[in-house]
């Protein structure tokens, strides 16, 4: 099961190309064509099966099952249909402590992904930061971000989004 939602993962959120797979500009792919080009041994069920357990719901399909798309983390521009939502007052954002000085002068840029990933919570962030390093926990000033007009979102899965955070909406835990 964790091959068959690395595999997805990758061809939905980075790679659709690496098996031949065109995805709609909404980020929908086709589960049958995946079967099909995929060299795991893929079943419509081990895919629904993969897409019910993923414990961060990476993955949705549409109401028919037919289609599959990544909920966010694409390193592409996808129009997942996201509109902007209030957001609680602070939001988090855990990263490696070898990144602070540079986040906390340039802010928080989306890099290799289409957006800034933010969490609801200190417990998710430092989850997220320890994947780069020794983590670091942000405090992103959200109310007053919304105040400026700065657009956030909500993902499917409960992952927030934004374009960008400038460095005057961050402090340190």
């Amino acid at each position: 099961m964790k091959q068959t939602s690395k595999f997805l993962s990758y061809i939905l959120r980075h790679s659709p190309e690496s098996i031949g797979l065109e995805l709609t500009p909404k980020g929908w792919a086709n589960v049958d064509e995946i079967i099909a080009k995929s060299d795991l041994p893929l079943t419509h069920e081990i895919i629904q099966k993969v897409v019910a357990s993923s414990d961060k719901q990476r993955f949705s399909l549409n109401p028919d099952k037919t289609q599959i798309r990544a909920n966010q983390g694409h390193s592409f521009p996808v129009d997942l249909g996201l509109v902007p939502v209030a957001a609680p007052d602070q939001l988090f954002h855990g990263t490696a402590k070898q990144n602070l000085d540079t986040i906390l002068t340039e802010g928080l840029k989306p890099q290799s992904r289409q957006y800034v990933h933010l969490s609801q919570d200190p417990k998710t962030a430092r989850s997220v930061g320890t994947r780069h390093g020794k983590p670091v926990i942000l405090i992103v000033d959200a109310k007053l971000m919304q105040i400026d007009e700065i657009e956030i979102y909500l993902s499917e899965n409960g992952v927030w989004l934004c374009d960008a955070v400038p460095a005057k909406y961050l402090a340190t835990q």
